[in-house]
Protein backbone atom coordinates (compact mmCIF):
# COMPACT_ATOMS: atom_id res chain seq x y z
CA UNK A 1 0.00 0.00 0.00
CA UNK A 2 1.15 3.07 -1.13
CA UNK A 3 1.44 6.43 1.58
CA UNK A 4 1.60 9.92 1.23
CA UNK A 5 3.94 10.71 4.37
CA UNK A 6 3.02 14.24 4.20
CA UNK A 7 -0.75 13.43 4.62
CA UNK A 8 -0.24 10.99 7.33
CA UNK A 9 0.79 11.67 11.03
CA UNK A 10 2.97 8.29 11.04
CA UNK A 11 5.13 9.59 7.69
CA UNK A 12 5.78 12.45 9.46
CA UNK A 13 6.61 10.49 12.79
CA UNK A 14 9.40 8.25 11.03
CA UNK A 15 10.92 10.98 9.28
CA UNK A 16 11.59 12.58 12.84
CA UNK A 17 14.60 11.34 14.79
CA UNK A 18 14.80 10.94 18.33
CA UNK A 19 17.94 12.67 20.83
CA UNK A 20 19.27 9.41 19.90
CA UNK A 21 19.27 9.69 16.56
CA UNK A 22 16.91 6.67 15.78
CA UNK A 23 13.94 6.93 14.02
CA UNK A 24 10.47 8.37 16.49
CA UNK A 25 9.11 4.81 14.95
CA UNK A 26 10.73 1.85 14.21
CA UNK A 27 9.38 -0.09 11.10
CA UNK A 28 7.20 -2.62 12.89
CA UNK A 29 5.53 0.38 14.50
CA UNK A 30 4.75 1.92 11.47
CA UNK A 31 3.47 -1.34 9.72
CA UNK A 32 1.33 -1.89 12.31
CA UNK A 33 -0.22 1.83 11.85
CA UNK A 34 -0.44 0.85 8.26
CA UNK A 35 -2.13 -2.26 8.43
CA UNK A 36 -4.51 -0.73 11.25
CA UNK A 37 -5.24 1.92 8.73
CA UNK A 38 -5.64 -0.06 5.82
CA UNK A 39 -8.23 -2.03 7.26
CA UNK A 40 -9.88 0.88 8.98
CA UNK A 41 -10.67 2.04 5.50
CA UNK A 42 -10.97 -1.41 3.62
CA UNK A 43 -14.34 -1.91 6.07
CA UNK A 44 -16.08 1.36 5.30
CA UNK A 45 -15.28 2.83 8.42
CA UNK A 46 -14.57 6.37 7.42
CA UNK A 47 -17.02 8.90 8.01
CA UNK A 48 -19.21 9.94 5.14
CA UNK A 49 -20.58 13.75 5.36
CA UNK A 50 -22.74 12.93 1.90
CA UNK A 51 -24.62 10.27 0.45
CA UNK A 52 -22.57 7.70 -1.34
CA UNK A 53 -23.03 7.62 -5.34
CA UNK A 54 -20.03 5.57 -6.57
CA UNK A 55 -22.15 2.44 -7.19
CA UNK A 56 -25.27 4.19 -9.57
CA UNK A 57 -25.18 4.01 -13.21
CA UNK A 58 -22.66 1.41 -13.19
CA UNK A 59 -23.56 -0.83 -16.17
CA UNK A 60 -23.20 -4.71 -16.80
CA UNK A 61 -19.48 -3.65 -17.78
CA UNK A 62 -16.11 -3.67 -15.51
CA UNK A 63 -15.33 -6.32 -12.73
CA UNK A 64 -18.15 -5.54 -10.43
CA UNK A 65 -20.70 -6.78 -13.32
CA UNK A 66 -20.03 -10.71 -12.53
CA UNK A 67 -22.27 -12.77 -10.16
CA UNK A 68 -21.48 -12.22 -6.31
CA UNK A 69 -19.04 -9.31 -7.20
CA UNK A 70 -21.43 -7.33 -4.59
CA UNK A 71 -21.13 -9.82 -2.09
CA UNK A 72 -17.36 -10.77 -2.31
CA UNK A 73 -17.29 -6.57 -1.49
CA UNK A 74 -19.39 -7.00 1.49
CA UNK A 75 -17.22 -10.12 2.46
CA UNK A 76 -13.96 -8.10 2.03
CA UNK A 77 -15.47 -5.25 4.09
CA UNK A 78 -17.04 -7.57 7.14
CA UNK A 79 -13.74 -8.86 7.56
CA UNK A 80 -11.61 -5.49 7.31
CA UNK A 81 -13.99 -4.53 10.06
CA UNK A 82 -12.86 -7.61 12.21
CA UNK A 83 -9.85 -7.88 12.34
CA UNK A 84 -9.54 -4.08 13.21
CA UNK A 85 -12.09 -4.77 16.35
CA UNK A 86 -9.55 -7.01 17.48
CA UNK A 87 -6.78 -5.12 16.86
CA UNK A 88 -8.33 -2.60 18.78
CA UNK A 89 -9.55 -5.23 21.52
CA UNK A 90 -5.70 -6.71 21.70
CA UNK A 91 -4.36 -2.90 22.04
CA UNK A 92 -7.27 -2.15 24.88
CA UNK A 93 -9.22 0.67 25.65
CA UNK A 94 -6.70 3.25 27.35
CA UNK A 95 -4.56 2.78 23.85
CA UNK A 96 -7.00 2.25 20.97
CA UNK A 97 -8.29 6.07 21.13
CA UNK A 98 -5.23 7.14 20.37
CA UNK A 99 -4.49 4.87 17.18
CA UNK A 100 -8.07 5.34 15.94
CA UNK A 101 -7.34 9.16 15.83
CA UNK A 102 -4.00 9.39 14.79
CA UNK A 103 -3.31 6.38 12.40
CA UNK A 104 -7.28 6.09 11.19
CA UNK A 105 -8.91 9.79 11.19
CA UNK A 106 -4.84 11.42 10.17
CA UNK A 107 -4.97 13.74 13.30
CA UNK A 108 -1.86 15.87 14.38
CA UNK A 109 -0.54 14.44 17.72
CA UNK A 110 -1.00 18.12 19.06
CA UNK A 111 -4.84 17.65 17.91
CA UNK A 112 -4.79 14.20 19.71
CA UNK A 113 -3.41 15.79 22.64
CA UNK A 114 -6.08 18.20 23.27
CA UNK A 115 -9.03 16.11 22.06
CA UNK A 116 -7.67 13.51 24.98
CA UNK A 117 -6.69 16.01 27.53
CA UNK A 118 -3.36 15.05 27.47
CA UNK A 119 -0.28 17.02 28.73
CA UNK A 120 1.60 18.87 25.70
CA UNK A 121 4.15 16.36 24.42
CA UNK A 122 2.96 13.05 25.75
CA UNK A 123 1.00 12.31 22.55
CA UNK A 124 4.47 10.64 20.71
CA UNK A 125 5.06 8.58 23.84
CA UNK A 126 1.39 7.57 24.22
CA UNK A 127 1.45 6.59 20.23
CA UNK A 128 4.67 4.67 20.85
CA UNK A 129 3.33 2.75 23.30
CA UNK A 130 -0.12 2.12 21.56
CA UNK A 131 1.95 0.89 18.32
CA UNK A 132 4.30 -1.39 20.00
CA UNK A 133 1.47 -3.35 21.38
CA UNK A 134 -0.68 -3.01 18.17
CA UNK A 135 2.95 -4.07 16.23
CA UNK A 136 2.82 -7.19 18.89
CA UNK A 137 -0.08 -8.14 18.07
CA UNK A 138 0.54 -8.19 14.76
CA UNK A 139 2.98 -10.60 15.13
CA UNK A 140 5.75 -7.77 13.65
CA UNK A 141 7.43 -6.91 16.76
CA UNK A 142 10.25 -9.08 18.12
CA UNK A 143 8.99 -8.92 21.94
CA UNK A 144 6.48 -11.76 21.58
CA UNK A 145 3.26 -11.49 23.97
CA UNK A 146 3.86 -13.33 27.06
CA UNK A 147 -0.23 -13.74 27.26
CA UNK A 148 -0.23 -15.37 23.93
CA UNK A 149 3.04 -17.72 24.59
CA UNK A 150 1.62 -19.35 27.37
CA UNK A 151 -1.78 -20.32 26.96
CA UNK A 152 -3.19 -23.07 28.75
CA UNK A 153 -5.48 -25.05 26.77
CA UNK A 154 -6.91 -27.61 28.97
CA UNK A 155 -6.81 -28.49 32.44
CA UNK A 156 -7.52 -31.15 34.05
CA UNK A 157 -6.89 -34.75 34.23
CA UNK A 158 -6.68 -37.60 30.71
CA UNK A 159 -9.97 -38.75 31.10
CA UNK A 160 -11.78 -35.71 32.20
CA UNK A 161 -15.19 -34.99 30.50
CA UNK A 162 -16.85 -31.26 31.51
CA UNK A 163 -20.54 -31.86 32.17
CA UNK A 164 -23.14 -30.68 29.32
CA UNK A 165 -25.39 -28.44 30.66
CA UNK A 166 -29.42 -29.62 30.33
CA UNK A 167 -28.33 -32.95 30.30
CA UNK A 168 -29.58 -34.46 33.82
CA UNK A 169 -27.35 -37.32 33.91
CA UNK A 170 -24.21 -36.77 31.99
CA UNK A 171 -22.18 -39.74 33.44
CA UNK A 172 -24.62 -41.74 31.47
CA UNK A 173 -23.42 -39.75 28.49
CA UNK A 174 -19.95 -40.55 29.56
CA UNK A 175 -20.42 -44.20 29.82
CA UNK A 176 -21.79 -44.45 26.52
CA UNK A 177 -18.33 -42.81 24.47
Amino acid sequence: MKVNGGENPLGWLRARRGRGGKPLLDEAQMEAGLRLRHDFTLGHLTPRLTASWEHCGQGRKGRRSRAGASVELSDQALAARQRFRKALAAVGPELSGALVDICCYLKGLEDAEKANGWPQRSGKLVLQMALSALARHYGLSSVQNPARRNTLTHWGAEDYRPDIDGLEDSSALRASS
